[in-house]
């Protein structure tokens, strides 16, 4: 197993139906360190380099206009293979599809008000790491 680090964003529909408690503490439940935890509004320039693999996709405005109808909570949540895990507990990105039982499945409407956004991969969750939280912002716990 690894001591990975993953980027959590708590959604708006998260953060509107006031679910941010319910979610960190079932994630916390199974062991997870927090490492870092911010309350952001996104902008547009955030936006489109988050989301740059669909920014020219017809829908994009729509995903952006949701992105910042509420601010988010930017979570760097840390534990071993806290990745995986984390995609596991939250069902798959279509809420529809999730089973209950799983955060979205419980709490998601769909693939876009589904909740938290999490990274996919070690990789994906360097980039993601970096780009919602400044050097010193994260912390070794």
């Amino acid at each position: 197993m690894a001591d990975e680090t993953s980027l959590l964003l708590l959604k708006p529909d998260c953060i509107a139906k006031n679910l941010s408690g319910e979610v960190l503490q079932r994630l916390l439940s199974h062991g997870f360190r927090i490492r870092g935890i911010k309350m952001l509004q996104l902008t547009d320039e955030l936006l489109k380099e988050h989301y740059a693999h669909i920014a020219d996709r017809p829908f994009f405005p729509e995903v952006a206009g949701f992105m910042k109808s509420q601010p988010v909570i930017a979570v760097a949540l840390a534990g071993d293979d806290v990745i995986s895990k984390v995609r596991d507990l939250l069902g798959p990105t279509d809420s529809k599809a999730a089973a209950k039982g799983t955060i979205r499945g419980d709490f998601g409407d769909d693939k876009m008000t589904n909740v938290v956004h999490a990274s996919d991969s070690p990789e994906a969750a360097a980039v993601e790491l970096k780009r919602f939280f400044k050097d010193g912002e994260l912390f070794n716990l």
